[in-house]
């Protein structure tokens, strides 16, 4: 089950029809408080949250959702106005696992959906991560790309296996620092920027599929 939290009666409709379409079982809500009601009896596989509501605001909901124990762990995909990057930002940095800007087609909606569906339960602990012939050892800290093993130190390497865990989501460069860095590293969000730079240029033919998200951050996932 879906569902999807948008006050535009049109929008929510169309949205609603194409989740359908695609073979899922989804229903909506105008407002923050139907869509907790309907929490009460059901619990979601993932949540479409448009950030203006009326009453609670997306953010704020979602603030809610994630400081509780029962929907901590539901994906959710924020809908935020088209330039709108502080939203996107802020969104991911409370916890959202992707989002869309508006206006956006019915087809990337549920491509995304289901991305966001496929890495709900990351098989982090795998010997073995691939995107395309791109291999990463978990084991033996050791990469691949076309069979050929790369030098990679340990923060591209950590960047690597924290983006091949999480195909397709969005992360923040501040997201990326206190994970790789840690919470306690003193420096500036440049030094993300110049790791990724330094990966991409080492992987070769995959470095096209860590895609910068402009004003957000960065995302991996394997182009067709």
């Amino acid at each position: 089950m879906i569902f999807c939290v948008e006050d535009d009666h049109g929008a929510r409709e169309l949205m609603l029809y194409a989740l359908r379409a695609a073979g899922f079982a989804a229903e909506g809500f105008a407002s923050g408080k139907d869509f907790f009601h309907a929490l009460e009896k059901e619990m979601p596989a993932l949540i479409m949250l448009d950030i203006m509501l009326p009453g609670e605001d997306g953010l704020t909901i979602l603030k809610r959702l994630r400081a509780e124990a029962a929907t901590k762990t539901i994906p959710v995909i924020m809908a935020t106005a088209k330039g709108t990057e502080y939203d996107k930002v802020t969104g991911l940095d409370q916890g959202a696992d992707d989002y869309l800007a508006k206006p956006f087609g019915m087809m990337e909606m549920i491509s995304r959906v289901k991305a966001v569906l496929r890495r709900t339960q990351p098989e982090k602990n795998s010997a073995i991560l691939k995107i395309g012939r791109l291999e990463l050892h978990a084991d033996k800290h050791t990469v691949f790309a076309e069979g050929k093993r790369l030098s990679l130190t340990l923060k591209e390497y950590e960047l690597l296996r924290l983006f091949m865990e999480h195909p397709g989501r969005v992360f923040t460069r501040d997201q990326l620092l206190e994970s790789i860095w840690g919470s306690t590293y003193i420096g500036e969000s440049r030094t993300v920027d110049v790791h990724i730079g330094t990966l991409r240029a080492k992987t070769g033919i995959y470095a096209d599929y860590i895609e910068t998200i402009r004003g957000v951050g960065y995302r991996m996932e394997e182009k067709p």
